[in-house]
């Protein structure tokens, strides 16, 4: 019997077996190398990722489907299944040293952005990420400064990953159907940033400050972490606007002081 999708899961199983071969083509799993799947759901991309060969860690806050996943026949010992909450799981204790994870899954819409803010805290033993997500929200992800969609992701996701908008997806290909479209996304960490950042945590504040009002100018966003002095040492405009400065701008900020 179909498991009932539940709304505070923000659950739309993906059912398309066209749509699905096209993301594992993406993905292109190797026998052998493990993958870590967010949110399963019914197992749509679980289980043709197993028959390619991948072993398999997935991770499912919803009990119900994480039991009835440990019981699929065809999981063998190569699935592994985790109840938990993937916002708290720390990736590091599912990789063996010295390797680096395979990210793969259909983030609920609910909790997508603090997901994506979560795994770019862990890089270190993050391979590749591909994800499907409310179309809007890749829009975000991989928009550039003087968008309509540039913002606090795009800025921190800028120094941590290259994105690739790989495809789009309809919502016939869900159940339920979702009100918006979806897309695919690829996200692979840099080998070496693209710009400088000596301290993530300050580099994180003045981007969250910056972009915590859209309509104030830095002078005003950034008062009392950035003087204007330094804004202006930092090579920007005070009476500037977060949404035109590029990512490297936000860091030179953060190496900036009052």
């Amino acid at each position: 019997m179909a498991h009932q999708p539940r709304k505070r899961f923000g659950q739309h199983f993906l059912h398309d077996p066209t749509v699905i071969e096209r993301i594992v083509r993406a993905i292109g799993p190797v026998p052998g190398e493990r993958l870590v799947e967010i949110g399963p759901g019914e197992g749509a991309l679980t289980l043709p990722l197993l028959a390619r060969g991948a072993k398999l860690t997935v991770i499912e806050l919803d009990r119900d489907l994480a039991a009835r996943l440990a019981a699929r026949p065809e999981a063998g010992a190569a699935l592994t299944v985790v109840q938990a909450d993937a916002l708290k799981i720390e990736l590091a204790e599912l990789a063996a040293p010295g390797e680096r994870l395979r990210l793969v899954g259909n983030l609920p819409y609910n909790v997508s952005t603090p997901l994506l803010f979560r795994f770019i805290q862990q890089l270190a033993v993050i391979r590749d990420m591909h994800f499907m997500l409310q179309r809007e929200v890749v829009e975000r992800m991989a928009a550039g400064p003087g968008t309509k969609a540039y913002g606090r992701l795009s800025v921190m996701l800028a120094v941590a990953c290259r994105v690739e908008s790989l495809f789009d997806i309809g919502p016939g290909a869900f159940r339920p159907p979702p009100k918006v479209w979806s897309s695919v996304v690829r996200l692979e960490p840099w080998a070496a940033p693209p710009f400088p950042v000596k301290d993530p945590a300050r580099f994180a504040e003045v981007v969250r400050r910056a972009f915590g009002q859209r309509r104030k100018t830095l002078r005003n966003a950034l008062s009392g972490l950035v003087g204007e002095d330094a804004i202006r040492a930092a090579g920007c405009d005070p009476g500037a606007r977060a949404e035109t400065l590029p990512p490297a701008a936000f860091a030179r900020l953060a190496a900036a002081h009052c």
